[in-house]
């Protein structure tokens, strides 16, 4: 069997248009909604979807198609950086398909929405042949209200659909990369100075280490700063690193980490390195985990002697 996750970004928060997005990834057929997640500070839904490669395609295809009817970005505010109203899609090889096949689906997107609803799609990650147009950062300077003024620069036209700045969409974003791990710290301050001090010191181009991107956040209703991380291969660099160095950041500035989050689906390989680093486990690995050991030993048809 071959699986194939997307995880589409749409820049609202509005519960209605966040029910019809995801009415499209339901109704798309061997195309799996296993988890969603929006909030009004960030102003932005994350979507996972798995499935085949046909259905993840049609699924972020159709879900980002209805999108560009129902978020207008000349009303958009949101503390996430973004370029539109469908901001990054990337597709991700889980099971029996290679990073390869992903950067065709990332294409096969970007071209379908660029040809279905006229507007820009850039690419991104490993499905960016360009190297120096592979970097998100790069990408969204700006944000959405520079567009307009970088669309028309020259080398930074989009790889799909017109290179003109479309008001009320802005621009779409498209990928592939491998499995990361979206990881949330809650800090009880609500000085986003210091929580952006503490950002700065994760983020690699900032001087933090080159698999993370880090920011940080307000959480009004909570009254306490939030750094957002994407870390983009944690096999190279595991959670409890990056932890560790946070909670170096946060002594510094007397501020204490309240709670912490996935944001997102959590890898398991993740969850299995914080694990035996904070327990001090010695032989902890995937398939001592009873659920996935006992997959797949019925997927073999027992467990060899």
């Amino acid at each position: 069997m071959e699986i194939v996750e997307s995880v589409p970004n749409f820049s609202t928060s509005d519960p209605k248009i966040v029910e019809q997005i995801l009415g499209e990834v339901k109704k798309t057929r061997g195309a799996f909604l296993i988890d969603y997640t929006f909030d009004n500070y960030y102003n932005r839904l994350v979507v996972s979807i798995v499935g085949d490669k046909k259905s993840v395609v049609e699924a972020a295809l159709n879900a980002s198609c209805k999108a560009v009817k129902l978020i207008d970005m000349r009303k958009h505010k949101g503390q996430h950086p973004r370029l539109g109203a469908v901001d990054v899609v990337p597709f991700i090889p889980l099971k029996n398909v290679a990073l390869e096949e992903c950067i065709k689906l990332a294409k096969r997107f970007g071209k379908g929405l660029a040809d279905k609803c006229g507007v820009p799609v850039y690419l991104y990650g490993d499905a960016q042949p360009r190297p120096e147009r592979k970097d998100l950062d790069w990408i969204r300077e700006g944000e959405y209200e520079r567009l307009a003024e970088m669309i028309v620069k020259p080398g930074r036209e989009p790889d799909f659909g017109p290179a003109k700045f479309v008001p009320s969409f802005g621009a779409a974003i498209a990928g592939a990369r491998k499995a990361m791990a979206g990881f949330n710290v809650n800090l009880d301050t609500a000085d986003l100075k210091v929580a952006k001090k503490i950002a700065k010191a994760l983020h690699a181009s900032k001087g933090g280490f080159s698999n993370v991107k880090a920011m940080a956040a307000f959480i009004p209703e909570k009254n306490l700063t939030q750094i957002g991380m994407s870390i983009h291969d944690f096999e190279k660099t595991p959670l409890y690193r990056v932890f560790e160095v946070l909670k170096v950041e946060c002594a510094r500035y007397n501020v204490p980490i309240v709670g912490s989050e996935f944001c997102g689906m959590a890898p398991l390989k993740s969850v299995i390195d914080v694990a035996s680093y904070y327990l001090k486990i010695d032989n902890l690995t995937e398939n001592r985990i009873l659920e996935i050991a006992a997959q797949d030993a019925m997927e073999m048809g027992g467990v060899p002697e």
